[in-house]
């Protein structure tokens, strides 16, 4: 049964952070906010850990988990060949609900999945998520939901689906998004939205003008 962390007072805050970064320490999941939805997360570099936040979910080795990260140079460590398009766009929009498919830095010592040589980033924009990723470093994270369910928008619809598998949910109160980021596949020449979601395809593209570049949207 997990344990639950307020985040009322900045004391509260403070505990409920050092918890989730322990708990990632020893392996263990845990339920953090973000700025979309409410996100189970592992340690990247702990093949058991993920394993484990995919049978949490009900999910396969087909969907890998994306990795949050607290920086926007660390996608650089993660990724490798990231065109100028994709770059205009972390420019633009991160931290924010943008998730930016790459084509995955061989020298990685992990296994999040089948990627097929890929690996799904994103910064989230929130603010003790942030915190939890700077002292863990990048966390694999997907939706706080079981396969099939909605995405949890608070800590309690996250208990009520994850709370036997996970040891922390941090409760930051409701998401402030509420909807998942937007997925773009950044691994050809021009990129495609793979999952719609907070970002539109207007909004991206209007970052990407002054390259004279656009996405295409398969979502």
């Amino acid at each position: 049964m997990s344990e639950r962390f307020p985040t009322s007072s900045e004391d509260e805050r403070e505990a409920a952070i050092e918890a989730a970064s322990l708990a990632v320490q020893r392996g263990e999941l845990v339920v953090i906010p973000t700025d979309t939805v409410y996100g189970i997360g592992a340690d990247a570099f702990d093949p058991h850990a993920v394993r484990a936040l995919l049978a949490a979910k009900g999910r396969g080795r087909e969907m890998p988990p994306p990795v949050l990260v607290s920086s926007a140079t660390t996608l650089d460590a993660l990724a490798t060949k990231v065109p100028g398009y994709a770059r205009a766009l972390v420019e633009a929009f991160w931290p924010g609900p943008l998730t930016l498919v790459c084509h995955q830095q061989t020298s990685l010592q992990w296994d999040i999945g089948d990627t097929r040589g890929t690996v799904a980033v994103r910064m989230p924009d929130h603010p003790v998520a942030l915190e939890i990723l700077e002292r863990t470093g990048p966390l694999a994270v997907s939706s706080a939901n079981r396969t099939g369910l909605p995405a949890a928008t608070d800590a309690d619809q996250a208990t009520e689906m994850l709370g036997e598998s996970v040891a922390v949910v941090v409760d930051d109160g409701t998401s402030p998004g509420g909807e998942a980021s937007t997925i773009v596949d950044c691994t050809g020449t021009q990129g495609r939205i793979l999952r719609r979601g907070a970002l539109g395809i207007w909004t991206l593209n209007a970052a990407l003008e002054p390259l004279g570049a656009t996405l295409t949207d398969e979502g």
